[in-house]
C-alpha cells in the first residue's frame, strides 16, 4: 500500500501520539532555488493525507502529547477500543484537550491506519463544541477497532504504522507501507506499487502503548554525507537524527528482522522483528528513486542547504554559497 506522506499513499497512513514527539517540523532550506515535492498519482496501496501543512506526524506530538509519556495508555482507547465508546470517555476528553492540535492529527493518523477504509470515527469536543471526523485506511487493528481493547499485537502494528508515517520535514512524499495486520493478513499491494516505490527505505516497530519505545532501522545501506531523503526518519545515515525522537534508529532491518514468507515466496516486507529481547510485528516501507537526493545533482533540494562543502547541509554545487 502506497502512502502520500506530508505523509501516505492511496490509502493514508499517520502517526502522533507516542509518536506525537514525532510531528512533523519543516527543514532548513538552501539558500539557492528548491525543488518541492511533487503529488503522486492516487495509486493502490498508497495512502494520501489531506493537503495542510501539519498533515504528518511530528516527534513532538509523539513525545509531549502522544502515546510514549500520556497517550494511548491513558486515554482510555487502549482498553475501551477505538469506538463511540471509547472516544466518549471522560479520559479520551482529558487526553485531547491537552493539546488539541497535535492530538487531532494522532488521531487522524491512528484512525487511519487502524481501520479499514469506509469506516470513520467521529468526536465532538465538549469543551469547545468542534467535531472531528476521522477516515479509516489500511484496517490493521480490526478487533480494536470494534469496541474491543488493543491486543499487544494490535498495539504494535498500529505504533509502527504510525512511526511509519513520520516526516520531520512536514511535506506531503507518497510511500509504499507494506506488511500484515493484527490478525495476521498481509496489507494489499500490486506489482505497479513494487515498481514505482523500487527503493527500499525502512522498518518500523516497537509499542507506544505500553513504553516499549518506536523503533526504524535502514531497509538498506545508510546515507552518506552527500545523499538526503524527503522522509528523513526511515532510511538514514550512520548518524543518529535527533530531530526523529522519540523514534529511535538502531540499525539495519536485515540484522533486526525476519523476511516475511506465503508459500515458500519471500515477500517483500518483514514477518517480525526482535530488539532488546522483545519480538515486535513491523511496517515495511519504501519509497520513489526520485525521493533519495544527492549534493551535485544540480537540484537544490528541500533537504539541502547552502554552502561551500559536498555534504547535502553543505551543498554548494547544487544551493550555491550562502549569502552573509
Amino acid at each position: 500500500m502506497g502512502i502520500n506522506v506530508s505523509l501516505a499513499p492511496s490509502r493514508h497512513r499517520g502517526l502522533t501520539g507516542g509518536l506525537l514527539s514525532l510531528t512533523l517540523a519543516v527543514g532548513a532550506a538552501g539558500c539557492g532555488p528548491m525543488a518541492g515535492p511533487e503529488e503522486a498519482p492516487e495509486t493502490l496501496g498508497v495512502l494520501r493525507a489531506e493537503e495542510q501543512s501539519d498533515n504528518g506526524l511530528s516527534t513532538n506530538g509523539l513525545s509531549t502529547n502522544g502515546l510514549s509519556t500520556n497517550g494511548l495508555s491513558t486515554n482510555g482507547l487502549s482498553t475501551n477500543g477505538l469506538s463511540t465508546n471509547g472516544l466518549s470517555t471522560n479520559g479520551f476528553s482529558t487526553w485531547f484537550n491537552q493539546d488539541t492540535a497535535s492530538a487531532e492529527v494522532v488521531m487522524k493518523y491512528l484512525v487511519r491506519c487502524a481501520l479499514p477504509a469506509g469506516q470513520t470515527r467521529t468526536f465532538t469536543n465538549s469543551v469547545t463544541g468542534v467535531t472531528y471526523t476521522w477516515t479509516g485506511s489500511v484496517g490493521l487493528a480490526p478487533g480494536w477497532g470494534s469496541g474491543l481493547a488493543a491486543t499487544a499485537l494490535e498495539q504494535q502494528v498500529v505504533s509502527a504504522c504510525l512511526a511509519a508515517h513520520v516526516n520531520k520535514y512536514g511535506v506531503s512524499i507518497p510511500f509504499s507501507v507494506l506488511g500484515r495486520t493484527a490478525q495476521g493478513a498481509a496489507i494489499a499491494y500490486t506489482a505497479s506499487e513494487l515498481s514505482t516505490f523500487s527503493e527500499k527505505e525502512a522498518c518500523f516497530f516497537g509499542n507506544l502503548f505500553d513504553g516499549s519505545g518506536i523503533y526504524a532501522a535502514n531497509d538498506q545501506n545508510s546515507l552518506n554525507h552527500r545523499e538526503s531523503t524527503s522522509r528523513g526518519c526511515g532510511l538514514s545515515s550512520n548518524v543518529p537524527n535527533a530531530e526523529c525522537s522519540p523514534l529511535l534508529h538502531v540499525g539495519t532491518c536485515s540484522s533486526l528482522c525476519e523476511r516475511a514468507y506465503d508459500g515458500g515466496e519471500a515477500k517483500p516486507y518483514y514477518a517480525k522483528c526482535t530488539y532488546n529481547g522483545k519480538e515486535y510485528r513491523p511496517i515495511t516501507t519504501r519509497i520513489r528513486p526520485q525521493d533519495l537526493y544527492k549534493c551535485g545533482d544540480g537540484v537544490c533540494q528541500f533537504t539541502e542547504s547552502c554552502g561551500t562543502g559536498n555534504s547535502y547541509d553543505n551543498c554548494q554545487a547544487d544551493c550555491g554559497t550562502c549569502s552573509p
